[in-house]
């Protein structure tokens, strides 16, 4: 009899630990950090300000004369059919002309066209002006001497998004006048990318 006490006994303790093993909780997983619920401007700002964008300078006439503008976020969204997007400040200048233009030109600038880029990012000023140096498509468009490289675009969309308009143009044309460093605007300045690779130029419709 004691032995089989003893037996039962056994029992019932390895009974009662496997039972208090099974309720054991495993430790919980550290949450990951959450985003706010709302982010302020300068917050915004400081999460683009290391994002390094290329710089282009997009021309349209509507009839009403040239006008002109500095933008990094031109992005390339097609192949077939070719298509790219910008956006625009609908308070800017320039958005009534881009508003009801046919087409636009977007230039890609030069590691050393630094000025021109400042001087079509200038409010309240004739960006056209001397020492600009431009003239025009036969097909109407104001486009920039010295820009070694542009696209010309159909507009086939005007999106309102937040406080600015979002473009989407169909690329018709592409001019190479001549090889070049790209422009870049990075944590709030101008620069260039080092070590970038360069290619053979040369004045051609694709």
């Amino acid at each position: 009899m004691a032995n089989g006490q003893r037996v039962r006994v056994d029992c019932d303790h390895r009974a009662t630990a496997r039972t208090a093993s099974a309720h054991v909780s495993p430790r919980p997983t550290p949450a990951p950090p959450q985003p706010p619920a709302g982010v302020d401007a300068d917050a915004y700002k400081a999460a683009f300000r290391r994002h390094a964008a290329g710089v282009v300078v997009i021309t349209a006439d509507a009839g009403r004369g040239p006008s002109g503008f500095t933008a990094t976020s031109l992005a390339s969204l097609s192949l077939d059919p070719p298509l790219v997007s910008f956006g625009l400040a609908s308070t800017a200048s320039s958005w009534p002309t881009v508003a009801a233009a046919d087409s636009v030109l977007v230039h890609f600038l030069a590691a050393d066209q630094e000025q021109l880029a400042q001087r079509f990012a200038t409010s309240g000023i004739d960006r056209f002006a001397a020492p600009t140096r431009w003239s025009r498509l036969s097909t109407g468009e104001p486009v920039l001497d010295d820009a070694p490289r542009y696209l010309r675009a159909e507009v086939d969309h005007r999106l309102p998004v937040g406080d600015h308009h979002l473009v989407v143009a169909r690329v018709v044309g592409a001019v190479t006048v001549r090889d070049h460093l790209p422009l870049v605007y990075h944590a709030g300045t101008y620069t260039t990318l080092p070590n970038s690779r360069t290619d053979d130029g040369g004045l051609a419709w694709q």
